[in-house]
């Protein structure tokens, strides 16, 4: 399943990275975000299963809501849908944001490659990139 939320989708170099990605075992779901935005551009995969939804005004910040909305005109069960999308895209970007200050803190020559989320049940792979954040979520090995 793949679907393509915004106009402008990735390049092909990235539509390979993500068919790569997809076939690999264990992996769940992967996303493409607008660096600069944080607007979903690509989603694959189960990305519905990754997170249950809950109401948007009462797990995010006010103002990373309104960077993140959909369409008006879509059905109550596809906004559905696009909201829990929608959320689990604003709280990795407000992550990437928050953990690149922390690298910039540290250290303003350096800058944020790679983060690892590992929960019980799955692990959130981020890569940033100059235009795109790479979400890959993927099964939890058992220890």
């Amino acid at each position: 399943m793949s679907d393509t939320v915004a106009g402008t989708g990735p390049d092909a170099a990235l539509e390979e990275t993500l068919g790569r990605l997809s076939k690999k075992p264990g992996v769940k779901a992967t996303i493409i975000l607008d660096r600069a935005s944080g607007a979903i551009l690509k989603t694959s995969g189960q990305v519905l299963s990754i997170r249950k939804t809950k109401s948007l005004s009462s797990s995010l910040p006010a103002q990373s809501a309104g960077s993140f909305s959909g369409d008006a005109g879509v059905s109550s069960t596809a906004s559905g849908q696009d909201q829990g999308i929608e959320e689990l895209a604003a709280l990795v970007w407000d992550f990437i944001g928050r953990a690149g200050s922390l690298v910039q803190e540290l250290d303003t020559e350096d800058e944020l490659k790679l983060l690892r989320l590992r929960t019980k049940k799955q692990e959130l792979v981020i890569v940033p990139d100059a235009k795109y954040l790479l979400v890959v979520v993927h099964d939890t090995p058992p220890a």
